[in-house]
């Protein structure tokens, strides 16, 4: 089992009781005790709980991506590098995943 920390996050859409495409910005332990960073999508269920999906995220439009992905370069983490991060300062949540 490993476990990720969300370090940003950008919703498309948020309305209440719905699903929700995000686009985040992760840290990724494994079970070997070893880490690293990346991008994913992942959906929000409409009780706000993360649904991991094995390496799959249905993204509907290419619009959804675009706008997440601009959302996350507005907000100046788009485009981030694994020694630009300070991890342990910007964790939004920790998630474990099978």
């Amino acid at each position: 089992m490993s476990y990720v920390n969300v370090i940003h996050e950008v919703k498309r859409c948020e309305v209440e009781n719905e699903w929700v495409l995000c686009f985040q910005y992760c840290e990724y332990f494994y079970d070997d005790n070893t880490s690293e960073t990346g991008y994913r999508f992942i959906w929000r269920k409409p009780n706000g709980a993360l649904q991991p999906a094995r390496g799959q995220a249905r993204i509907p439009k290419m619009s959804d991506l675009l706008y997440l992905v601009s959302k996350a370069m507005e907000q100046g983490w788009g485009n981030l590098e694994e020694k630009e991060v300070d991890l342990k300062e910007n964790v939004i949540s920790q998630i474990e995943e099978d």
